[in-house]
């Protein structure tokens, strides 16, 4: 046999010659090539786990085809599993292989190939040593060697569960008697398991026990690996497993806040219901239910925010995070329910309960009114003296866009309805533009007033053509402050989507606007959102609908 070989990273072959070479290591030769190899074979090994745990099952196995190979020869060789660091990474490499949604009979026989070794390497260092005696033990049961280790492992999983969820005898709680260092073990042994279905139940029980202790008794490792095992789909627990183990370690929240984020600004989405969709499939807007949850990814949020210069794929998904929150909070049980100001303490109430109105409760005739009332209530807050810092008015801010519906739906109503533009334009002037450092924000409701009055002249115009609106494209163009061509921006996509005249123009001037000022993810939310609205509304005219549907076909292609 070759010695102090190199072996070259990743080197399948070398590594299945030298497992078939061994075989199970009966001769003292083989033996002693195995011990030599060993140190190498474990990097070897711990190599494989770190390239593996970061690809799907499937890629997996068409990149490494004689994988499935070597590590089932490895795994019956006595010397290479008798070592605790092999025996432990060779389970960690055949759970990252293991197909949580087998698709067809190659993956489901995969998957219980890999559940027949996962059985025998956990049982191997209790029975190496009576392999002969044992196999004809459980011939004798009727079982073969994979069915028995099976029936072990879920035996183990219950007794463990047992132990930890408390048996009642005679009115005596036996769960205190298990120590923090034996739960603590238990979620460590788990860790290369995790991916194992028949692990599920022992999984959701460490999440949920506590046992009185003062500090974390489960091991971060674990803790961290089921997080991550969730936000991959590599396992299915339920909602309230989850929420106790975000509650438990904050790093896990953090990440799968961050997770959902960057899903959302990475994957190309063409509606709304598409981001809802992904938002509530995270778990996040239920377990958000609990303030202390909420607190914590309403932080993240702001975070990105500020990063992000509040891009409005952020932005979007911030406003629609918060509607389903609200929808979370509301179909809560009565006696498990925080009051709403648990959730936003520091804020002025009446206001916080004016903006978690939902549009829809609403009678459509009555939305001016409310719009008006938030306005003029937001006004007084921003106006007054006690409001001096930067830091004071951007919570304010982010409290009001995070209800952005209601700003959109202010937008509309200043050209659907017989408002007093005052106030709603007043609204919109400060969403755009908060702070009023060198009078910025009256600058931007004046240019505002001038583009709104300009549009309304029009807006019962039945024929338009693109030089009509003309002046209110130069003024976007012209303006230096981004915030001001952002509210235009806004004013002008909603006339082209409602007046009568605006519709025959729509896709030559929206394309006009994007391509002359750089909007097209702008306008292309806003399309988004408003389609959205519409579809559970469900008041609009077809016409609408259908102009919709064309601009966000051509704006989603150009985006």
């Amino acid at each position: 046999m070759a010695q102090g070989t190199t072996v070259p990273k990743l080197n399948f072959e070398y590594w299945l010659d030298k497992a078939i070479e061994w075989g199970q290591a009966t001769t003292l030769e083989s033996q002693k090539d195995v011990c030599l190899h060993l140190p190498q074979l474990q990097e070897f090994l711990h190599q494989i786990y770190e390239t593996l745990k970061h690809m799907d099952s499937i890629v997996a196995i068409q990149q490494f085809p004689l994988i499935g190979q070597l590590l089932g020869r490895l795994c019956w060789n006595p010397f290479v599993i008798g070592y605790d660091e092999s025996q432990k990474t060779l389970m960690w490499c055949l759970c990252c292989l293991y197909s949580s949604e087998p698709q067809n009979p190659v993956e489901l026989k995969a998957n219980s190939w890999i559940r027949s070794l996962l059985c025998h390497l956990l049982s191997s260092s209790k029975w190496e040593s009576n392999e002969a005696e044992t196999s004809t033990f459980i011939s004798t049961l009727g079982y073969t060697s994979a069915d028995y280790y099976c029936h072990l492992v879920k035996n183990m999983v219950f007794s463990l569960v047992t132990e930890l969820r408390g048996n009642q005898f005679n009115g005596l709680n036996i769960q205190g008697r298990v120590s923090a260092s034996r739960v603590n073990a238990v979620s460590l042994f788990c860790l290369p398991l995790i991916t194992l279905p028949d692990l599920t139940p022992l999984l959701e029980t460490l999440l949920l026990y506590h046992g009185g202790a003062s500090k974390e008794i489960l091991s971060s490792e674990f803790l961290e690996a089921v997080n991550e095992a969730f936000l991959k789909k590599k396992i299915s627990l339920p909602e309230s497993a989850i929420f106790s183990l975000w509650l438990r370690h904050l790093p896990s929240l953090e990440k799968a806040t961050l997770y959902l984020l960057d899903q959302l600004v990475s994957i190309q989405l063409n509606s709304l219901e598409e981001v809802a969709c992904v938002i509530k499939d995270s778990l996040l807007p239920q377990a958000a239910s609990h303030p202390a949850i909420f607190r914590i990814v309403n932080e993240i949020f702001k975070n990105a925010l500020l990063e992000t210069d509040g891009t409005p794929e952020v932005m979007t998904a911030i406003q629609v995070f918060t509607q389903l929150f609200l929808q979370a909070h509301q179909n809560e049980n009565k006696q498990h329910k925080f009051p709403l100001k648990a959730y936003f303490p520091r804020h002025h109430q009446p206001l916080v309960t004016a903006l978690l109105r939902c549009p829809f409760e609403l009678p459509t005739t009555q939305w001016s009114q409310h719009l008006k009332h938030i306005s003029d209530m937001l006004k007084a807050l921003v106006e007054d003296t006690n409001i001096s810092s930067l830091a004071d008015l951007f919570e304010i801010w982010f409290l009001v866009a995070r209800f952005g519906e209601w700003l959109d739906i202010a937008a509309e109503q200043l050209l659907k309805a017989a408002v007093e533009p005052d106030a709603l334009l007043w609204l919109l002037a400060f969403y755009y533009c908060p702070q009023n450092e060198n009078q910025q924000r009256t600058q931007t409701m004046v240019e505002a007033q001038t583009v709104y009055n300009h549009l309304m002249m029009l807006f019962s115009c039945t024929v338009l053509s693109v030089k009509d609106l003309e002046a209110a494209v130069h003024s976007i163009m012209d303006i230096e402050q981004c915030c001001n061509q952002h509210l235009i921006t806004h004013l002008l996509t909603n006339f082209l989507l409602f007046s009568s005249g605006g519709h025959m123009i729509a896709q030559e001037f929206i394309y006009h606007i994007t391509e002359t000022t750089d909007t097209s993810k702008e306008v292309c939310s806003l399309l988004i959102r408003t389609a959205y609205r519409i579809n559970r509304n469900g008041e609009e005219n077809q016409r609408t609908v259908k102009l919709l549907n064309e601009l966000l076909q051509k704006l989603t292609l150009k985006v």
